[in-house]
């Protein structure tokens, strides 16, 4: 979801006013989601590099991060959505903690739309991570190296109990991945867009999914002629 600072700066505006501009993009992206039934919806709010954003910044980050939690849990909980924080939260506070395991809970039994809130989440760290609790099975004994395939570390990565990702919509003009999913996505589709995340709607979300249902998916299989 990037485009946020951008799109405070061109207006003149304090980079918060920007994060709480693309909190209402958010809002559209979960409702259009829900609209079309999707199995599941991740957002990428805080990755683990932008803790080296200024202090300041990253106050006011966590500040909106619970605001939406106490604001929206309600909402999500009342329309059947099941929400999910993926991500190292031991960074954050406690209070904040708290608060996510409490919204977590509430909406567990849901089952609507999967919203996954990646917060203080790498790629590279879910990875690491699930590698970790591998070899811990391995030290107790109840798992031998040679077990260990694709499937094994899959169940150890997060969203690992949900479908591969279909696509991946990059906002804000960038053209790389950042960290995100690394294992999730390895066949998903990637749409880039120049709209910042602030103005992201509807019309940019159907034309990303309009583009997605014209490419042809082969998963690594070669096209017969």
């Amino acid at each position: 979801m990037d485009g946020n600072g951008r799109w405070a700066r061109i207006r003149g505006k304090l980079r918060i006013i920007g994060h709480q501009a693309g909190f209402s993009a958010v809002r559209r992206a979960v409702h259009f989601a829900v609209n079309y039934r999707f199995d599941a919806l991740t957002l990428y709010a805080f990755s683990s590099e932008n803790w080296k954003r200024p202090d300041k910044e990253i106050n006011s980050l966590m500040q909106l991060f619970d605001q939406a939690l106490n604001n929206e849990i309600d909402v999500l909980h009342k329309n059947n959505i099941k929400l999910q924080i993926i991500g190292d939260t031991n960074r954050f506070t406690i209070e904040l903690q708290k608060n996510i395991r409490r919204s977590e809970k509430l909406t567990s039994k849901n089952s609507g739309l999967k919203l996954n809130i990646a917060a203080n989440y790498g790629g590279r760290w879910d990875i690491v991570q699930g590698v970790k609790q591998l070899a811990i099975q391995v030290q107790k004994g109840i798992l031998n190296p040679n077990q260990i395939d694709e499937d094994t570390l899959c169940r150890y990565v997060c969203m690992h109990e949900l479908a591969p990702v279909d696509l991946v919509i990059r906002t804000g003009g960038e053209h790389r991945i950042s960290n995100f999913l690394l294992w999730q996505i390895a066949y998903a589709e990637l749409f880039f867009t120049d709209v910042l995340w602030p103005d992201f709607n509807d019309i940019t979300f159907k034309r990303a999914l309009n583009t997605f249902m014209k490419r042809e998916r082969r998963f690594g299989n070669s096209v017969s002629i």
